[in-house]
């Protein structure tokens, strides 16, 4: 693709660096992504469960559980595509790829979450 035929925005800045790489590549990379985006789905859509669960957890815990689900899952949207456009740009430009910023903040956020539900389902039952 020529930068004359590209198309506009960020995509087009994007398609201007570089060399085209190999599609597996550019296709495992949109796969990755596509993954993170299912998880940041799966977190919302638990938050959303707990918001509404009356009988699971006491109001003040289940909206704080509730919160957190939901922006864990929010961050993981947000950082996501970031992840996806410089892994892509540094396979355009056959660069080393970037550490993923985002795993330490799932690993961490869902361990925080994992152990605040395990507390509050022991201390309420």
């Amino acid at each position: 693709m020529t930068a004359s035929d590209s198309p506009g925005g960020w995509a087009g800045r994007l398609l201007a660096e570089g060399e085209d790489p190999d599609p597996r590549f550019s296709l495992a990379n949109e796969r990755t992504f596509l993954a993170w985006i299912r998880t940041a789905l799966a977190l919302i859509a638990g938050g959303i469960g707990l918001a509404v669960s009356g009988d699971l957890v006491a109001d003040p815990l289940r909206t704080v559980l509730a919160v957190g689900c939901s922006a864990t899952g929010a961050l993981a949207a947000l950082l996501a595509f970031r992840r996806w456009l410089t892994t892509e740009r540094a396979l355009r430009r056959a660069e080393t790829l970037p550490p993923p910023a985002l795993a330490p903040y799932m690993s961490y956020g869902l361990a925080a979450l994992a152990v605040a539900a395990l507390v509050t389902l022991l201390v309420t039952r």
